[in-house]
C-alpha cells in the first residue's frame, strides 16, 4: 500500500468510525439505511431507483424496498420521469429534509462532548479538515 493509498484509507476509516460512534450515541428516530437514502437523494436530487441503487452499491429490489419505506413516511415522493414515462424519479420532500436535518443535529449533539474535550488547536484543525473534505468532494467528477 502506498503512502497516498494509506492516507486515503486512514481518512475514510476515521470518518466512518466517528460517524458510527455518533450514530450509536445519538437519539435517532431514523434507521441508518433510511437516513443514508435520504442523504443520497438530498445530495443527488431527483433520481431513478436504479441510479440510487448503483450509488449505494445495492440491488435495485433492495433500493425499491427502502424507497417504499421512506415514501410511506412521507419523506420522499416518486414522480414520473419526464424523459421516460416508464421510469420514476425519487425526490426528497420537505418532511424528508427535516428528518434528515434532525438526525444530523442529533449526531452532532452526541459528538459534542468529544469535541469540547479537544484543544482549541485541534478543534481548528478538525474544522479546516472538514472544509477541505467538502471542497475535495465538491470539485470531483461524479
Amino acid at each position: 500500500m502506498t503512502s497516498s493509498t494509506r492516507r486515503g484509507d486512514e481518512l475514510l476509516s476515521a470518518v466512518a468510525r466517528v460517524h458510527r460512534w455518533a450514530t450509536r450515541h445519538a437519539d435517532l428516530d431514523l434507521p441508518s439505511a433510511q437516513g443514508r437514502l435520504l442523504a443520497l437523494v438530498a445530495e443527488l436530487g431527483p433520481s431513478r431507483i436504479g441510479d440510487l441503487a448503483a450509488a449505494d452499491h445495492c440491488s435495485q429490489p433492495t433500493m425499491t424496498t427502502q424507497v417504499q419505506r421512506v415514501e410511506a413516511n412521507g419523506w420522499v415522493t416518486r414522480e414520473a420521469d419526464p424523459a421516460d414515462a416508464r421510469a420514476w424519479l425519487v425526490q426528497i420532500t420537505p418532511e424528508g429534509r427535516a428528518i434528515l436535518r434532525a438526525a444530523r443535529a442529533e449526531r452532532g449533539k452526541a459528538i459534542q462532548p468529544l469535541l469540547d474535550a479537544l484543544s482549541d488547536e485541534d478543534k481548528a484543525t478538525l474544522e479546516r479538515a472538514a472544509q477541505i473534505m467538502h471542497q475535495m468532494v465538491a470539485t470531483s467528477r461524479d
